[in-house]
């Protein structure tokens, strides 16, 4: 038993990057296909039953499930099919994928474009390399959520949590609120992980004690997690002997980073990019013409809301190129673009249809934390373009849009800094 489509764009992934993606390009007269390995749409969201979402998309304060039905509701009203409990196996870089179901078996697509919206996984605790016994009771903080969110059930009593990405401090208060005791948050950075609005309401309003600066040298209990022990580190991330603090929990949630889903693309032949998601240009196409990315398999996003904008524009841009009998032919000479001071990331990486007349949005995000920082374009030592911000944050990402002119280059690359507005050191040239 065998299923064959002939789509117009092709979308792996029915969270709110796909959902989104996919409404873009059927608003922009392409036909669509939204292939979903859950048995249902709606991605991260559906566990995420805390408000805070669609401030800025809607206007209103949403639960996770509330944004994420919304989309649903447009994608069904648009007629787009959704094949949920369809595993991709396979993409090709002639923009042909093959999917496993239950229902249909095994599932082939001819798209003209194909968008690639699977989100992102969480680090483990092997990703740290952790000493201590290998018990039960040690989970991912995402995992957990999902089992209290969704499954109804309780990981642990006493939970100690490892590192303060947004879904740990989440997952504090969470578990505050269903009765179980949180002993700290330990988070091996000077600062927060996650978002400011996180820390208080998470943290500072359940009075759950945040130690910065610190990070778990110890898991104890055979069967199950009897206790665990977090040190303080120096600024280079070395253990200060004398700082140890015991603490007596059955259950360690961690909270350490994201990292994007990417064996799909990279099977595919899509180049990675510094963060582990592909390398895209202004239009967010990948190094393969017509595979397009958007969402958390991109860069992972502090906000749904700058998620659903980024699949806008990656829906419309992928039912173009579909549509367009002449493709666009990219330049031989690409404009590469670089992260440089306090940047350990940006999007686009490089530019293949330069246009002086045409705005790009770079998204990235700062190293450290710092206030009246300045956001700079540069070209040989020369500024091109700079933007002032009143404060920036590791957990927030940074936006701009800017025009560059290929005639105003001194070279085929261009620089993006964070520096200290007020800074009058020489721009250090990197290109």
């Amino acid at each position: 038993m065998a299923a064959h489509y002939n789509i117009d764009v092709a979308v792996i992934g029915g969270g709110p990057a796909g959902l989104a993606a996919a409404l873009a390009a059927k608003e922009n007269g392409a036909s669509v296909l939204i292939l979903e390995r859950d048995h249902e749409p709606g991605g991260i969201l559906q566990q995420c039953i805390h408000t805070g979402f669609g401030l800025n998309y809607f206007a209103e304060e949403l639960t996770g499930p509330e944004y994420a039905q919304r989309f649903i509701n447009r994608v069904r009203e648009a007629e787009i099919p959704i094949l949920t409990g369809s595993m991709v196996t396979s993409l090709k870089a002639n923009l042909s994928l093959q999917a496993l179901n239950a229902e249909k078996g095994m599932i082939s697509v001819q798209a003209r474009s194909v968008i690639l919206a699977m989100g992102c996984r969480e680090r483990t605790r092997g990703a740290l390399q952790i000493p201590g016994t290998r018990p039960a009771g040690i989970f991912p903080a995402g995992q957990a959520q999902r089992l209290v969110n969704l499954e109804g059930y309780s990981p642990g009593r006493r939970i100690l949590i490892i590192g303060s990405g947004d879904i740990g401090m989440i997952m504090a208060r969470r578990c505050k609120l269903e009765g179980m005791q949180v002993l700290a948050v330990a988070e091996i950075l000077p600062y927060p992980a996650g978002l400011t609005r996180n820390r208080v309401q998470c943290l500072d309003d359940f009075r759950i004690p945040l130690y910065l600066s610190h990070t778990i040298i110890d898991i104890r209990g055979r069967k199950r997690v009897e206790g665990a022990t977090i040190a303080e580190v120096d600024i280079h991330q070395q253990l200060i002997p004398g700082t140890e603090k015991n603490f007596d929990c059955d259950t360690i949630l961690f909270s350490v980073g994201l990292i994007p889903e990417n064996e799909i693309s990279q099977k595919a032949g899509c180049i990675l990019s510094y963060n582990g998601g592909p390398e895209v240009n202004e239009m967010l196409e990948t190094s393969i013409p017509g595979i397009f990315a958007c969402g958390n398999v991109l860069q992972v996003h502090d906000l749904v809301d700058w998620v659903t904008l980024e699949a806008e524009r990656a829906g419309a841009n992928a039912a173009r190129y579909a549509q367009e009998e002449d493709k666009p032919v990219r330049s031989d000479r690409p404009i590469r673009v670089r992260p440089g001071g306090n940047i350990g990331y940006i999007v686009p990486e490089r530019i293949d249809f330069p246009d002086p007349e045409r705005d790009i949005q770079f998204s990235y995000r700062v190293r450290v934390p710092g206030n009246k920082v300045m956001s700079e374009i540069l070209t040989g030592g020369r500024v091109l373009f700079s933007q002032l911000h009143q404060f920036s944050l590791p957990s927030e990402m940074i936006i701009i849009n800017a025009r560059v002119d290929p005639a105003e280059l001194d070279n085929d690359t261009v620089l993006v800094n964070v520096v200290p507005s007020d800074s009058d050191e020489e721009h250090e040239d990197m290109v």
